[in-house]
């Protein structure tokens, strides 16, 4: 079964798009991935987003953004799908279906509400193929946080019979995955842990007016040096100290958040607070390795996903807050750490097309297992597998 995945994460930089061939029995294993590609968004379409998501749309047009930005990010993830089919050498009625994760806007397990836009509808009658989406929402309703969802995957490719591993992701947010040696799939613990790359881009951003959207290579970290102070306050946190599970987004670490470090630093070293940063995303991780996991010194290997995996300083500074551990990307697994995410839903659509769970309830603390995802036929006289 050939299943195209469509991420676009907390960032809400672009469209992460990956093609993977799975097998046709109830097994997941072997897969192979075919292809897989980013498409960017451009920066007024970015700022959108995190308007509306930060609640910053002019009095009385937020409800008219959210149906533009729905339809509007329908289109950008059909023409994801369409690229990443064509880079694969494949046309689109050789895909059996395109699973999509959405843009969140809104995420607030504490109201059981989570709302991802980017219309599967548009999707499927853009390109013909059936199209599932809104996975979040079904959690939600069982019970759970409707986050992370990715861990499902994390199992299937990263678990090992004989080694600890933590499958970690740093998008805009940090998650950890623990799979202990020969885990079964009740043994997995994920949750999110902080902010990684929201808060950093964030700052960048803001700083620079705009001019970077981001740190290449952790440059501007390398450079700086912590701030202490800041540090142990950014530390002394709420969401870091609570009990997993939990998940969290930009409502938390977004816009306002990087709004008030920034007017907090005033003239210093944007370097500085950028390292101060890292060591922020370094220490939430290794505190929930030492505190939730409890796997302190039992942790052979940390496999690095998303965006923070090109960040060098990030990787050096949890290896620092991880110690006794190898950190490395999940390169070394065989799969590229930029396409985790696409390939996670692409294998959460595949289970759903067969009517068998996608995601692991104790991770997300939903009451039992689901079939996640609603489903939209693609073209006329296509079977649902």
């Amino acid at each position: 079964m050939r299943v195209i995945g469509l991420m676009s994460g907390t960032s809400a930089d672009g469209v992460d798009a990956a093609v993977v061939e799975w097998p046709e029995g109830e097994a997941p294993r072997p897969f192979r991935l075919l292809a897989y590609r980013e498409e960017p968004f451009p920066t007024p379409l970015q700022q959108r987003i995190h308007r509306l998501a930060a609640g910053r749309c002019a009095p009385g047009d937020a409800l008219r953004e959210l149906a533009a930005l729905d339809v509007a990010l329908g289109e950008r993830f059909a023409e994801a799908a369409q690229a990443v089919a064509e880079q694969a050498g494949l046309a689109l009625d050789a895909i059996d279906a395109i699973a999509s994760h959405g843009q969140t806007v809104a995420h607030h397990p504490e109201l059981r509400a989570t709302i991802q836009i980017g219309d599967p509808s548009r999707i499927a009658e853009r390109t013909g193929v059936t199209t599932v989406a809104d996975f979040r929402a079904r959690d939600v309703a069982a019970g759970g946080e409707g986050a992370p969802l990715a861990p499902f995957f994390h199992y299937v490719a990263f678990a090992d019979p004989v080694e600890n591993r933590v499958a970690l992701n740093l998008g805009g947010i940090a998650n950890v995955t623990w799979l202990p040696a020969g885990a079964g799939p009740g043994d997995v613990l994920a949750f999110d842990v902080g902010p990684a790359n929201a808060l950093l881009d964030g700052v960048v951003s803001l700083a620079t007016r705009g001019a970077e959207r981001m740190d290449a290579g952790g440059a501007r970290a390398r450079r700086g040096a912590v701030d202490a102070a800041l540090l142990a306050e950014l530390l002394d946190d709420d969401f870091l100290r609570a009990p997993p599970p939990k998940s969290t987004g930009r409502e938390r670490y977004g816009t306002a958040e990087a709004e008030a470090l920034i007017v907090r630093w005033e003239e210093r070293s944007l370097d500085d607070l950028l390292a101060t940063l890292v060591g922020f995303t370094a220490e939430a991780v290794g505190h929930a390795c030492r505190e939730h996991l409890g796997a302190a010194g039992r942790i052979a290997r940390v496999l690095v996903s998303g965006g923070g995996a090109r960040n060098p300083a990030l990787l050096t500074a949890i290896a620092a807050a991880v110690p006794g551990a190898a950190v490395e990307t999940t390169e070394a697994c065989g799969v590229p750490p930029d396409a985790v995410e696409a390939m996670a839903f692409a294998l959460m659509g595949r289970q759903a097309l067969l009517g068998l769970p996608n995601h692991l309830p104790r991770t997300t603390g939903a009451a039992h297992e689901c079939v996640l995802g609603e489903i939209v036929p693609g073209r006329p006289g296509l079977r649902l597998r």
